[in-house]
């Protein structure tokens, strides 16, 4: 069902991104690019042109807001789904104003991803 799938992960933790390909690959998507910052993250959009974009909120270089800014402006129908941890939530309002499609909270569960993989297969 999700197989075909583009998936670019957007985190500076390595942890967060290898529990990240772990759990998509639950659900057999194996096209997964990563970027540890949001500099990387706009970078890899451009070239990989994924289905789905999961970013973190806060990354250094550039925040995974400003890298939402970007990557809607790269592609206005990009489906980025910002990832907050506590203390972050603030941030969701200004993400969200700015074109993110949804939003999942960390830790990340196999079950939250896969409502976000339902959404976007309609």
């Amino acid at each position: 069902m999700f197989e075909n799938l583009k998936v670019l992960v957007c985190d500076d933790s390595v942890l967060v991104r290898k529990q990240m390909s772990k759990i998509l690959g639950s659900f057999g998507i194996t096209n997964v690019e990563e970027a540890s910052d949001g500099v990387q993250a706009v970078d890899k959009y451009a070239g990989f042109m994924p289905d789905i974009v999961f970013m973190d909120i806060v990354m250094p270089e550039k925040s995974g807001v400003d890298a939402l800014k970007d990557i809607v402006s790269l592609n206005p129908a990009a489906k980025v789904v910002m990832a907050s941890s506590v203390g972050t939530q603030g941030n969701l309002k200004e993400a969200i104003e700015n074109g993110a499609y949804d939003f999942i909270q960390k830790p990340l569960t196999e079950e939250s991803v896969g409502k976000i993989l339902d959404k976007i297969k309609g």
